[in-house]
């Protein structure tokens, strides 16, 4: 008896002290759940609206013209008078610079006299030619005289009534005739060669006559057209040399803008140029808008671009050779169209839109800039994910996700 109680003691120690246990376990107090809240984070959002919008592309560009006309001293001389000063408008043929004639005029009298004495050896090989013609006709008759003489006296010689000494006299005037007219005939003969190369010295001699001339007539500088004078490089008094520029002048009305067209934006440009679609630039310079319209591709181009030529259709007046432009570039328009700032994107083409209080990633089509109406530069984009209504997040969050809790500021 005393084995079996040793025996169910410990067990019935330990039995008891589990049911305590389990008692106080059952009758603790209940701890109330602890609940975790999401942050909410507050966000700029923009309606989706979407339109047909022109993308822009901001571009530098400097003035220039290709009919820059450069003048210049026909050949040594002194400026006389200068006329006009940078920067002034001028009329087509006003005088602009003024050399001394002086230097001019000695080279035209020079040449004048040279071909009055070649025109008077051409009247004088005129006369000499027919003086030989008619000539010719006397030498033919006097040879036929000598024949005869020398016939007469071999006869007389041979019934020896003559002498040896008259025989070779009528011999030596025979061969004198035959002479001269040999020499006579010749010389009528050379007559196209003398004239040739008489017409040819008056030729050299009218050309350099034309050259004077036409220095003289250089020496005083007139505009070509009408123009403004971009640079005056001589003085009165000033000793310049022959092809020393004098001063440069240009037509306002051919000015145009060349500027550099990024590598990206070649091919849509030339689409647009071959298909004749109007690519026109805005600049607002000084309150006055200047209107431009691109012409014409350059020849050449290089890794970084090409240089795109623009006519200036509008407020051009103000410009000047050599200016520097910025100016907007509209491009060609897109559908589905949305203008955002540029704190929109994460990345090159990630945004996120507000659904039911969460934030959901998106992928954005970015067409370029876009000027608004107040001259804000911001983006133009597009998204097969966005439809009208939708609320696009614009505040740029470090911590952006998919599903992340967020609100909308409401402005008061």
């Amino acid at each position: 008896m005393k084995r079996i109680i040793i025996i169910l003691l410990p067990i019935l120690i330990i039995t008891f002290s589990v049911s305590i246990f389990m008692v106080l376990r059952a009758s603790r107090p209940e701890q109330p759940a602890v609940s975790t809240n999401d942050r909410v984070w507050r966000v700029e959002v923009l309606e989706v609206v979407p339109q047909t919008l022109a993308p822009s592309l901001t571009l530098y560009g400097k003035v220039e013209t290709p009919t820059l006309f450069k003048a210049a001293a026909p050949a040594v001389s002194r400026v006389q008078r200068v006329l006009v000063r940078e920067g002034e408008a001028v009329a087509k043929g006003q005088l602009l610079i003024s050399l001394d004639p002086r230097d001019f005029l000695p080279r035209v009298q020079q040449a004048q006299a040279e071909m009055a004495e070649l025109e008077a050896q051409l009247r004088s090989e005129r006369i000499r030619q027919d003086s030989d013609l008619n000539a010719l006709e006397y030498e033919r008759k006097l040879l036929g005289l000598s024949s005869q003489g020398v016939d007469r006296a071999r006869r007389l010689q041979t019934k020896k009534l003559g002498s040896d000494s008259e025989l070779d006299q009528a011999l030596q005037e025979l061969a004198r005739q035959s002479l001269l007219l040999t020499s006579r005939e010749l010389s009528i003969a050379d007559h196209p060669a003398r004239t040739q190369v008489l017409e040819a010295r008056l030729q050299k001699a009218a050309a350099g006559l034309a050259q004077a001339e036409l220095d003289l007539e250089r020496s005083q500088v007139k505009a070509p057209y009408p123009g403004r004078v971009a640079t005056v490089e001589a003085a009165e008094g000033n000793q310049v040399s022959a092809n020393q520029q004098l001063l440069s002048l240009y037509n306002p009305a051919s000015l145009e803008l060349r500027a550099r067209i990024p590598t990206p934006y070649l091919d849509e440009l030339q689409q647009n140029l071959e298909t004749g679609y109007p690519l026109i630039g805005f600049s607002g310079r000084g309150g006055k808008p200047i209107q431009l319209r691109l012409v014409r591709l350059a020849g050449e181009a290089d890794p970084s671009g090409i240089d795109a030529l623009f006519e200036i259709d509008q407020g051009g007046s103000s410009l000047r050779s050599g200016q520097i432009l910025r100016f907007t570039l509209r491009r060609q328009p897109r559908e589905g169209a949305l203008v955002v700032p540029y704190s929109v994107l994460y990345g090159a083409d990630r945004a996120y839109k507000l659904v039911q209080g969460r934030m959901q990633g998106l992928q954005l089509e970015a067409f370029g800039s876009y000027v608004t109406e107040s001259g804000e530069e911001q983006l133009l984009v597009r998204s097969d994910q966005l439809e009208a209504g939708d609320k696009l997040v614009i505040t740029h969050l470090p911590n952006a996700m998919d599903g992340l809790r967020a609100e909308a500021v409401v402005d008061e």
